[in-house]
């Protein structure tokens, strides 16, 4: 049989990608306390989806099929629940079996966490990250919004954290994160019940294979879980959720987050999904499109966020026709992977990982006009040592920048186009000189023409 020349080099890129995809062991915090970094210290750049009911919903072929997706994608991460928002500890997963065997919750059911092992086994193997909350946040009924288990006090959640942090003490591929779309309430004991489930988890860890560890919480000022944890050894990096409309400064959020002492990476791990109903008013605002989500995505990275979680309504509850929809997902979660703004988060990790990672600083003084907190904004980020500057437009309005904290006097302009990743010269391919009020003017303008230029020091 003839094989041809396509075939083996089809092979060979497999092969790099499976090689390149490879985890050795959890992601940890750089010593700079901004940034990730992989197992090897090499620039780990979040780039997570979210798939909330993955556990509950898919079975293992429809779970190899997403995971294939999400990796070729260039994502990292993936977002899951064990007790799943959508009556998990009623409804059983795909192989009919409930988390627990009895109704006070005590008993775990060996054969349905037995198909969470074989998940993050198979994520694992795709060279996938799970940021795996233990239960989804609900200890009360709140505006009738899911139905996730209320079943946690000090003790229980202590229990919980033990048995779950044991069975996954040597997972190479987990993130722990706690809460889940739920704050802490006023006057309560919510804070000391994510605590002991923290302290439970944080007993069993591995010494050699320390997993990381965050809290989801719902949209909230001023900043996310740092509102309340920020001071617990067991947090180590912050998370945002920063809600489902469109336009909204969540640059701010990351800029709160990373003024605080200790210094701890911050990540916007629930944005506005695509096409989610834009602040939950489908009839009046219509769905989120990928221009909306490319705005959220490059001002949270440029403002100094340690990476970006993207979310597709219909994927986060892999909802399909024989299920209850939420919020009125457009079509089924399988038809839905190939999104324009789930195609497109590759392009920011390129993008970021091109330069010098670790060194990276958000640096609004490189925009020379004052700006309104709209759509409009234009953002900037550079390196400590001035070698490369990043400027993000996300309309592609004129605008001046000044270049007196980058090194040199010369400078190589490129163009980045976040639709497509593709780059092209400048300024006409000649050099800029440097000036502290330099006219931009992009290369297209208007809604969903972004742009990022790129400032590279030649001298």
């Amino acid at each position: 049989m003839k094989i041809s020349f396509s075939f083996w080099i089809f092979q060979l890129c497999l092969i790099q990608t499976l090689f390149a995809q490879q985890i050795t062991g959890p992601i940890r915090i750089h010593p700079n306390q901004r940034y990730f970094m992989d197992a090897e210290g090499q620039p780990f750049f979040w780039t997570a989806d979210t798939a909330w009911e993955l556990f509950h919903r898919l079975n293992q072929e429809e779970t190899k099929m997403y995971f294939t997706k999400r990796a070729d994608q260039g994502f990292n991460v993936i977002q899951a629940v064990v007790l799943a928002e959508e009556n998990g500890l009623n409804d059983p997963n795909t192989n009919g079996d409930k988390p627990f065997l009895d109704e006070q919750y005590t008993q775990p059911n060996e054969a349905y966490f037995r198909h969470v092992d074989q998940v993050m086994d198979m994520a694992l193997e795709r060279g996938l990250h799970i940021a795996l909350l233990p239960t989804w946040g609900d200890k009360v009924a709140l505006d009738n919004w899911g139905q996730g288990p209320v079943i946690f006090d000090e003790a229980s959640a202590y229990a919980y954290g033990k048995w779950i942090g044991n069975r996954y003490r040597n997972q190479k591929n987990l993130i722990w994160v706690l809460g889940g779309d739920r704050n802490p309430r006023k006057n309560s004991n919510d804070r000391a019940i994510w605590n002991e489930m923290a302290r439970g988890i944080m007993e069993q860890q591995n010494p050699e294979n320390r997993q990381l560890m965050t809290f989801h919480p719902q949209p909230t000022a001023p900043g996310g879980s740092s509102n309340w944890f920020h001071s617990e050894d067991w947090l180590d990096f912050n998370m945002h959720q920063t809600g489902h409309c469109p336009n909204q400064a969540t640059y701010q959020k990351i800029h709160h987050d990373l003024a605080l002492n200790p210094a701890k990476p911050t990540i916007d791990a629930e944005p506005m999904y695509e096409e989610h109903p834009k602040c939950f008013d489908a009839k009046n605002q219509g769905y989120s499109e990928a221009t909306d989500i490319r705005k959220i995505m490059y001002w949270n990275v440029f403002a100094g966020a340690a990476g970006q979680t993207y979310g597709c309504h219909a994927v986060w509850q892999m909802f399909d026709l024989d299920k209850k929809p939420v919020n009125a997902p457009l079509k089924p979660w399988h038809q839905s992977l190939d999104l324009e703004a789930a195609n497109q988060m590759k392009h920011l990790k390129k993008l970021m990982i091109s330069r010098p990672y670790f060194e990276r600083i958000p640096d609004q003084s490189m925009i020379v006009e004052q700006q309104l907190d709209d759509e409009t904004y234009v953002s900037a980020t550079r390196d400590k040592k001035g070698s490369y500057g990043f400027f993000y437009f996300p309309d592609g309005k004129s605008i001046s920048i000044n270049l007196e904290n980058l090194t040199g006097t010369a400078f190589k302009v490129t163009w980045f186009d976040p639709r497509t990743g593709v780059e092209f010269p400048g300024n006409g391919g000649s050099p800029l000189s440097k000036e502290t009020s330099l006219p931009i003017r992009t290369p297209s303008s208007g809604r969903g023409n972004d742009w990022v230029l790129i400032v590279d020091s030649i001298d």
